[in-house]
């Protein structure tokens, strides 16, 4: 057998084991018959006790820091060196898929023990962060704002629906959030992040594509609209005499879609609708409902957030109901770093694959690392059929793609540290 040839079959091997490893974090969960593993919970401490067995096969020490993080460091010769961090998250969504979110950790654990004593001109840090989905306490990104300097007395407050805050939650699982500061941040000399992931949607798939670089993260607008007409009996009010929030919210939200739906890059939601009152015989006199609005480009997004908002107010104005629309939050688009992703892609490329550009319309730890530390992404393609038993060759195909990618990018990459 050629060098060459033991080489791929071994790289199939372990971006098959890091695939079952996934699947084998999916058996850890807080709820039975689902996947569901919540920020410091039971199930959460099972998944960093199998990650930690990982990485001690691996050679290296696991640790945790004050945040629930389970870190690992791949030590250069020369102490002073810079440091490449790994990530990804081990929560989850509630009842969520098994391949989705903790990929990145598996895969990086594969890339180390693939490269074995190979020397790189810096140190790699794998950090498997204990919270990104916000399930818990309705908030996410939770642990990499911690090992940013961004977390605050506020978000330490917070509580989950049992009362619990953030800070008990940490106590509880032994940890000390004082301590926070002291051991959370990222190594002085990081210069450079990259998450590996299955890219949600079925963006690749439709493409045929294994692999994604991603460009952006978008930005979102969430608002929460009212529409305010008049309730009357639906017996005895003549429809010409009516003032109907929900005839105005129904002809908006099919506006919504259709103004989307000429945009590429640009994708609107109205995602809940409340209706008041909720009677038989009775016109609806209040509608609530939130507006959602993805786009890469902050001042696209704000555009169609206008011209929606104008939609609204034309089509209450035709029955006589007033709309106001409140702000809940925005959160601007993030851009990848620049020359991290074209080496992605040129990793890519001499690993013998085609990574499309892309761009994630879901938030992520990266937008939050992206802050403090040059970012990249790298997205595997969700097929349609991902659970299905015939997907699961194509899936192995596309985590070797990965790994190799990213193995790729590790042998040619030359860190230029902030002084």
């Amino acid at each position: 057998m050629s060098q060459a040839s033991s080489a791929s079959e071994s790289l199939a091997a372990r971006a098959a084991t890091a695939l079952n490893r996934c699947r084998e974090l999916a058996s850890i969960t807080d709820v039975t018959g689902e996947t569901t593993r919540l920020f410091l919970s039971p199930a959460a401490r099972d998944a960093q006790t199998l990650i930690g067995w990982w990485i001690r096969q691996a050679g290296l020490t696991a640790h945790c820091d004050d945040f629930g993080n389970l870190r690992a460091t791949r030590r250069c010769p020369h102490d002073d060196a810079p440091t490449l961090v790994l990530f990804s998250h081990i929560d989850t969504a509630a009842n969520a898929g098994p391949l989705d979110g903790p990929l990145g950790v598996p895969l990086a654990i594969a890339a180390i023990e693939q490269l074995g004593a190979t020397p790189l001109p810096f140190h790699i840090e794998i950090i498997a962060f204990s919270e990104e989905e916000g399930v818990r306490f309705g908030l996410p990104f939770l642990s990499s704002l911690a090992v940013t300097g961004q977390l605050t007395a506020e978000h330490l407050a917070r509580t989950d629906r049992n009362g619990v805050s953030v800070a008990d939650a940490i106590h509880a699982f032994g940890f000390d959030p004082e301590r926070i500061p002291i051991t959370c941040p990222l190594a002085p000399r990081t210069f450079a992040a990259i998450e590996t992931r299955i890219g949600p949607g079925p963006a690749l798939e439709n493409s045929d594509s294994a692999l994604a670089v991603v460009e952006s993260i978008v930005g979102v607008s969430r608002l929460e609209l009212t529409f305010q007409g008049h309730a009357n009996h639906a017996g005895t009010t003549p429809m010409s005499l009516r003032s109907d929030a929900l005839a105005a919210a129904a002809q908006w939200i099919v506006e919504v879609e259709h103004y989307a739906a000429n945009y590429t890059q640009l994708v609107a939601t109205v995602d809940r609708v409340y209706t008041l009152p909720a009677a038989g015989n009775v016109t609806p006199g209040t509608v609530q409902a939130t507006l959602e609005v993805r786009h890469p480009k902050d001042e696209s997004r704000h555009a169609a957030v206008a011209h929606l908002l104008t939609k609204a107010e034309a089509a209450g104005s035709l029955r006589g109901v007033r709309v106001h629309a409140t702000v809940q939050s925005e959160q601007r688009a993030v851009p990848m770093d620049r020359d991290l992703t074209l080496k992605l892609h040129r990793a890519a490329e001499r690993a013998g694959y085609d990574a499309q550009p892309i761009f994630s319309r879901a938030g992520h730890n990266a937008m939050i690392l992206a802050a403090a530390v040059p970012t990249a992404m790298l997205f595997l393609r969700s097929p349609v059929e991902l659970f299905h038993p015939s997907s699961e060759d194509l899936r192995c195909q596309d985590v070797e793609a990965a790994l190799a990618t990213l193995l790729n990018l590790l042998l040619h990459l030359h860190p230029h540290p902030k002084p």
